[in-house]
């Protein structure tokens, strides 16, 4: 069964609706620029609503390690997506340091971008491919070509990103096989505002492939 990420969410009554539907994983973005943007206090009630079963992933860009205790101070993450320009030097200091499964996002826009898998694969715990930002890091409800992932294969478990939608993700699946999916505009009504209508679509679709 594919397993699915739900991220950006900032509200009970949206994190009370991926976890009813069946969500494996919910996202909550620590990166100011974003409009999914959440404080450290509000994370911390929201994680409070979230069973142990489901996976707390908190998203960030280049954080330096301040930004990292300041938030695992306060919220139980059970992994770490970093979603900017790391090296893998840096995702290995910041596993090491925070002790917690690491998901590494990379930007893919030719099958040569699947690459950079080999200079991280000995050191994350997941991958997540993502279409080539033109603005901010994610959630930019943009795709990137999927047959690139066709005939990928890796040690390492990852995640499809990138303009997936509840209409589109079961045509996804087909094309990559992808073992989970992530979502965060495609389940959206505006930039920031999740639709609980599709969040359950989305993870309807996603159990239906």
């Amino acid at each position: 069964m594919t397993k699915v990420k739900i991220c950006g969410l900032s509200t009970p009554e949206t994190i009370t609706t991926a976890i009813t539907h069946g969500t494996d994983f919910i996202g909550l973005v620590f990166y100011p620029p974003s409009p999914r943007h959440v404080e450290i206090e509000v994370a911390k009630y929201l994680a409070s609503q979230i069973p142990d079963e489901i996976k707390i992933v908190g998203l960030f860009v280049n954080p330096d390690n301040q930004t990292l205790q300041e938030v695992l101070n306060e919220v139980p993450l059970s992994m770490i997506q970093l979603h900017g320009s790391e090296t893998p030097e840096r995702v290995q200091e910041i596993k090491e340091n925070f002790n917690l499964p690491i998901i590494k996002a990379l930007a893919i826009e030719t099958p040569d971008d699947l690459e950079k898998t080999k200079e991280y694969e000995r050191i994350v715990d997941w991958f997540l491919f993502d279409a080539k930002p033109t603005t901010l890091p994610g959630g930019n409800g943009e795709a990137f070509d999927w047959t690139i992932m066709k005939d990928f294969q890796s040690n390492t478990p990852w995640f499809l990103a990138g303009g997936l939608t509840p209409e589109n993700v079961s045509k996804a699946l087909k094309i990559t096989n992808a073992p989970a999916v992530d979502v965060s505009s495609g389940v959206e009504g505006a930039p920031g505002l999740k639709d609980m209508q599709k969040i359950r679509s989305f993870i309807s679709a996603v159990k239906q492939a």
